[in-house]
């Protein structure tokens, strides 16, 4: 009887102790299973077995996608502009001995190296590029870690620039900028009006000078011509060269009334008499 119980214990024995060794590794994780200290196998989704106390569970990794937030950091680029950026990272382990043996946090390191690449890349080009090449940053991020990454037995999927801002005192100097930047160009804008206002102005000016210097060499030509008809058609009378100038002569005197500069005008005593002068002038 007592052999029976012992039997029975010992048949107990073996059966929890092999049951012991039953592992079911959910979907999406894989677990890393060490031997007396020694990696030994990774353990895929599923039924596993494991030899009791001999074998252990070193880590159960996900292998599922993970999302890695990069803290906002201050960047000081290649003009000595301070800009505050982040980023977001998609990766995945492929190797969970790797991540586990590799390093010592894989996530921490990988949080740090992104952090100690961005500012390298950023640290390199000038505030307008940083601020307008995001794309090329990302890509360049990428390229630059993906090696070192790699050997931790993790693949990046992508890295996410999450922004690119300059700081406080960096947006208020930009502000200052601007507002400078667009008065100069009001400035610049109203001058160019002016000095196109002014030679238009002076263009119309030359334009009727040149017209009124023509005018006054017509009329001038057409007084000379008139003076020498009456020239010819006087032969000793003096009655068309009179009418003719002491029509003229009135409508100057009365040009000159008009004036809003004359005060006072007197007509000559003897209109006559002075227009026979001037007729006897011309004959002369």
């Amino acid at each position: 009887m007592e052999i029976l119980s012992v039997l029975l214990f010992l048949a107990v024995a073996v059966v929890v102790f092999l049951f012991s060794g039953v592992r079911v590794v959910p979907q999406g994780e894989e677990w890393v299973i060490e031997r007396l200290g020694k990696f030994n196998k990774g353990l895929k989704p599923g039924l596993n077995f494991i030899i009791p106390v001999l074998d252990m569970v070193r880590a159960k990794v996900s292998t599922r996608d993970i999302i890695l937030d990069i803290p906002q950091q201050e960047v000081i680029t290649q003009d000595n502009a301070v800009i505050l950026t982040n980023a977001v990272a998609f990766m995945r382990i492929t190797q969970p001995q790797d991540a586990i043996y590799g390093v010592e946090d894989y996530e921490f390191a990988i949080q740090n190296l992104i952090m100690t690449t961005l500012r390298s890349i950023i640290g390199e080009m000038r505030l307008d590029e940083a601020l307008s090449n995001r794309e090329t940053i990302k890509s360049r991020l990428k390229n630059n870690i993906i090696d070192d990454i790699m050997d931790w037995g993790v693949t990046v999927k992508s890295v996410e620039i999450q922004d690119i801002t300059p700081s406080q005192s960096m947006q208020k100097a930009m502000e200052q900028q601007a507002g400078a930047e667009r008065e100069r160009r009001a400035i610049e804008t109203l001058a160019e009006g002016n000095k196109n206002a002014m030679i238009l102005e002076a263009t119309g000016k030359l334009e009727a000078a040149k017209k009124e210097a023509e005018a006054q060499v017509a009329l001038a030509k057409a007084s000379a011509q008139a003076i020498n008809y009456i020239k010819e058609g006087m032969n000793g009378k003096e009655f068309p060269a009179m009418f003719l100038l002491g029509d003229r002569y009135i409508n100057s005197l009365e040009k000159m009334a008009d004036s809003q500069n004359t005060k006072f005008f007197i007509y000559p005593a003897d209109i006559q008499n002075a227009i026979k002068g001037l007729v006897g002038g011309f004959a002369r």
